[in-house]
Formats: structure tokens, C-alpha cells, sequence
């Protein structure tokens, strides 16, 4: 089926869809202070240097519809004209962090020449935290966690990556995170559709997670980047006297010296703020064979069959 006109009743718009002027376009791996970005808040086909807009139908996520131009196309066929793989295809990925944000995606993938073609949806994601990972990263910020919390229900972008995509995605996140695969009978996981996802890729810190000194819990991570760091300096005089004074010498300093971000790092342990990461291990994806959203089926029968 080719772009048809839509539905008597629904208008589509043609404003302006580019990431700047969504206010999306902030590239985090550039601008650290800025970690995480901004995330997608609606469903959404990455598209270049666009984001279009996506029409959620009851049913799976390629037969919804992308409204472009004042018309609309299924997604699967609006991948397949811009020659690309469709949903069944890709891997499902929850975000948690800067892969969340259109801008970083795109800045990922087209510099390694790939198309930054990828659909990405809020979902209510329950059972899973967001916390600050136990490193810094290369481009000097503390980067976001999960965490697993049975009582957490929190939105969380997932994105349709293909092969190539998922392997550039791996190639920056490893070795400072390892890749799990969440069953949808233990992580519940609910599309805007309804669709209750099989199951869904997540990248968990290697490096642990960080504790607030105060309460021994998991520090809330995906916040401002900027008060994160001015109250990690405030919490250690060591922290201050080696990425000090404030969060912009922080980041300047650290991602400029590994040296630095290894010595910032090994300062998080020795001043017993990491909490370890075991609860993702049963989890943990060691399989050659990639699951893909056509291998992942809905866990009820509320969607009807893809045609």
C-alpha cells in the first residue's frame, strides 16, 4: 500500500519536523552538560534530521501509522520506501539515557555513515529504575543506569533498531555497559497501543550504580547533568581537588584525560557510593541469535495478527 490521503476527521500537519526545530537536536556525546537530552516524548519515526509524528492504532507497532506531507503510510511501508527493514525486522531497545534522545541517535549512526532511520516510542516500563552508572563516561559526564525496582513504573523510550544500528549502538556502549534482554512476564512492558511488548533489550552499567550518600539508595539519574556533578563535587573533597571546581571544569577536564575519568572513577568506589549490579545478570543476552519484535510476540491476545 502506497501514501494515501487520511481518514476523513484526522488532520495531518506539515510544520516544520526537524530535530532543531523541535528543540531536539542537542547532541550530548558534544555538549556533555547537556546528558541526556532531550527524549522523544510522543511516538515517533527518526528519520535523518526529522522526527516524524506517528498514529498509534490497536495494533503492532508497523501498522501504525506516519504522518508526513498530509498523508499517512504504515510504517513498514514507509521504512520500506526509504529502503530500510521494517519493524518485525528490528530489534526493540529500551533507552535509558542519551539513546533516548533523537539527536544523539542521529549523531551516532550517520557518523559511522548509517541511516538514522528508527522508530521511537514512549512505554511504561515497570520494574525498572533510572539511576547514574558507577563511571564516567569518554565525554566526561556520569551517564544513566537502570536499575532493577519491582515497585518503578517509568516511561522509557524504546528504539526499532536494525542489525547494523544495534551493532553500532553495542559498539559505544560496550565495555563500560553489558546488554540484557527483559522478559515481558517479569518487566511489564505497555506500548501507547495497549500491546503488552514480549520482551525488550536494555544496556546496564558494568561499573555498578551510584548511592546517595545520605540515603544508601540508588541517586536518581536522567536529570540536569549539571546538578548531578555539583553535588557529586560537594560530596567529596577528592572529587573537588581532582575534576573541580564546578561541573563545566569537570567535564572539560574529564573528557579530555582518561587518566582523569579512571581517577574520578576509582574515587566513586573508594568512597563507597557504588552499588553493584547483579539483578540484570540472569538477563544477560549471550545468545548469537539477536532477538528481533517478530520473535517477541505480545504476551495477550488483545492485538489482533499482523496482516
Amino acid at each position: 500500500m502506497r501514501a494515501t490521503p487520511p481518514p476523513e476527521g484526522v488532520t495531518v500537519t506539515t510544520k516544520d519536523r526537524s530535530l532543531e526545530a523541535l528543540g531536539l537536536s542537542d547532541v550530548p556525546a558534544k555538549q556533555p552538560l547537556t546528558y541526556p537530552g532531550r527524549p522523544t516524548t510522543e511516538p515517533s519515526l527518526l528519520t535523518g534530521g526529522e522526527l516524524l509524528q506517528l498514529d498509534v492504532r490497536p495494533l503492532r507497532l508497523g501498522e501504525w501509522f506516519v504522518e508526513e506531507r498530509r498523508e499517512q503510510q504504515r510504517l513498514d511501508e514507509a521504512l520500506a520506501d526509504r529502503g530500510q527493514v521494517g519493524t518485525g525486522l528490528r530489534h526493540p531497545v529500551i533507552a535509558v539515557g542519551s539513546n533516548a534522545s533523537p539527536g544523539q541517535v542521529a549523531h551516532k549512526l550517520t557518523r559511522l555513515g548509517i541511516p538514522a532511520t528508527v522508530p521511537m516510542v514512549p512505554v511504561r516500563v515497570r520494574g525498572i529504575g533510572v539511576g547514574c552508572s558507577g563511571h564516567i563516561s569518554p565525554a566526561g559526564y556520569v551517564a544513566g543506569t537502570p536499575y532493577v525496582e519491582p515497585a518503578a513504573e517509568t516511561t522509557l523510550v524504546v528504539t526499532w533498531l536494525d542489525s547494523a544500528q544495534l551493532k553500532a549502538v553495542d559498539d559505544t556502549e560496550f565495555p563500560d555497559y553489558r546488554r540484557a534482554i527483559l522478559p515481558g512476564d517479569a518487566f511489564t512492558m505497555t506500548m501507547p497501543s495497549g500491546e503488552l511488548l514480549g520482551g525488550a533489550y536494555i544496556y546496564f552499567s558494568a561499573h555498578g550504580v551510584l548511592a546517595d550518600p545520605g540515603s544508601g539508595r540508588p541517586r536518581p539519574g536522567g536529570g540536569d547533568q549539571s546538578e548531578l556533578l555539583a553535588a557529586l563535587l560537594a560530596d567529596s573533597g577528592r572529587l573537588r581537588e581532582l575534576l573541580g571546581p564546578d561541573p563545566a571544569t569537570w567535564v572539560r577536564r574529564a573528557g579530555g584525560d582518561r587518566s582523569l575519568r579512571e581517577a574520578g572513577t576509582l574515587v566513586f568506589g573508594e568512597e563507597g557510593w557504588v552499588l553493584p549490579q547483579t539483578d540484570f545478570l540472569p538477563y544477560l543476552d549471550e545468545s548469537a541469535e539477536l532477538r528481533l519484535y517478530d520473535d517477541l510476540p505480545p504476551l495477550d491476545d488483545s492485538l489482533p495478527e499482523r496482516p
